[in-house]
């Protein structure tokens, strides 16, 4: 990898800033506001314990929720994250409740070396004196600068907001020496960004989800770089239409028929397309329903792939090398239409033991999808970042990772 990393840092007696995914929910228990799920803090404590373990101070910061208002702020600090952050190294984290000033200057001053300090939510700074003024979220350079005062060196390991240019990732990187990627970072880098720039073939990217203007760019930039590019989901109408097959009720998106046209034109046999459908007389479990094959009757919707396409696509993933997968394949929070997401999950951990695959799931409800089956830990990478994952495998350039250093 071409970026500079954690492991390439002198980190003893160096006041380390850590930018970490932190963006946990938070639940109320008899008056006092806990971490409802710490899978977030869990997934950043190797890159925090490695700067420990090498005598760095670490300087931890995050953002948590939307904050648009001084109400919000009350409800959003980070004091549940940093305990719940120091029950997990077990050892004591000081909590400093400012984003600036005196206070959290004099504490950063007094720790010393293998110590941990988190300061209050980044996202604070959006708001001043009741007026939303986005500092951290439009990069005040002055913020940015004042952050990156604080330390010495700079770890980025938040992928989740990889895609923004905020302050607390590219400010912080423009005003400081050493910018380097953690140990999550430099996964999503070496996962995704090699799947991209540098697949094994054949390579498979499988798109799902409800609406084709969410996917287009990716759809079209896989087609670019994959072998085989499968298109499930709600989408699939809009590419049924586009063909004048019937879909009766089902979602489409009229206004991109001709663009789907197009890129079936364009693409040929490399897209590969539902050749049947569950269809159902309601959005709802306990809906009527048929396998539907050649278009889909008035009066009904499609709401998963049916049978045969789900033989289709194992076919294509057969031998594939490369999978990268982003969307589900029907409405899956619905076991009655849940079969085509699964059936594709199953078959990637397959196609990981057997083929020696990479195998790659891209945020949001098919990272559902298989922490639902159990497969996550068979699966070569699941991605922490949504929509991260969805701009980089849209080809385009990440902020928060163009900031790192080079080695």
């Amino acid at each position: 990898m071409a970026k500079l990393t954690l492991e390439d840092l002198d980190l003893k007696g160096k006041k380390v800033l850590m930018r970490v995914d932190f963006n946990v929910p938070l639940k109320e228990e008899n008056g006092e506001v806990e971490v409802a799920n710490d899978n977030r803090i869990v997934a950043a404590l190797p890159s925090i314990k490695y700067v420990l373990n090498h005598g760095g101070r670490a300087i931890i910061f995050s953002h948590l929720g939307r904050v648009k208002s001084e109400d919000d702020k009350k409800k959003l600090s980070m004091k549940p994250v940093a305990q719940r952050l120091a029950d997990l190294i077990q050892q004591p984290v000081t909590f400093v409740p400012a984003i600036e000033g005196k206070e959290l200057e004099e504490a950063v001053d007094n720790l010393g070396d293998g110590q941990v300090l988190v300061f209050e939510n980044t996202r604070f700074a959006d708001v001043q004196n009741g007026e939303e003024v986005k500092r951290e979220s439009k990069n005040d350079p002055a913020l940015g600068k004042y952050w990156a005062s604080l330390g010495d060196v700079f770890i980025n390991d938040a992928f989740g907001t990889a895609h923004r240019s905020h302050a607390s990732n590219a400010g912080i990187a423009a005003n400081i020496a050493q910018t380097a990627a953690g140990y999550l970072m430099e996964k999503e880098i070496k996962f995704l960004g090699g799947a991209v720039e540098n697949p094994k073939r054949p390579f498979v990217a499988i798109i799902g989800g409800a609406k084709v203007s969410d996917k287009i760019e990716i759809i079209q930039n896989l087609l670019k770089k994959a072998d085989k590019v499968i298109v499930g989901g709600g989408m699939a109408y809009t590419f049924d239409a586009a063909m004048g097959k019937p879909i009766g009720d089902s979602l489409y998106e009229a206004d991109k028929v001709d663009l789907a046209k197009q890129l079936i034109d364009e693409a040929g046999d490399k897209l590969v397309l539902p050749v049947d459908a569950v269809a159902a007389d309601k959005f709802s479990n306990d809906a009527d329903t048929y396998i539907a094959e050649d278009g889909i009757k008035d009066g009904y919707m499609g709401l998963d792939i049916g049978p045969k396409s789900i033989e289709l696509f194992k076919s294509v993933l057969n031998d594939a090398k490369t999978v990268v997968w982003n969307g589900p394949m029907g409405v899956f929070e619905m076991p009655k239409f849940a079969k085509g997401t699964l059936a594709i999950g199953e078959e990637l951990a397959k196609v990981t033991k057997e083929n020696d695959a990479t195998t790659i799931v891209g945020g949001g409800d098919s990272t559902a999808a298989v922490q639902q089956l159990g497969i996550a830990d068979q699966l070569s990478h699941i991605s922490t970042g949504g929509g991260a994952s969805l701009e980089y495998l849209e080809g385009k350039e990440l902020p928060g990772i163009s900031a790192i250093s080079d080695k």
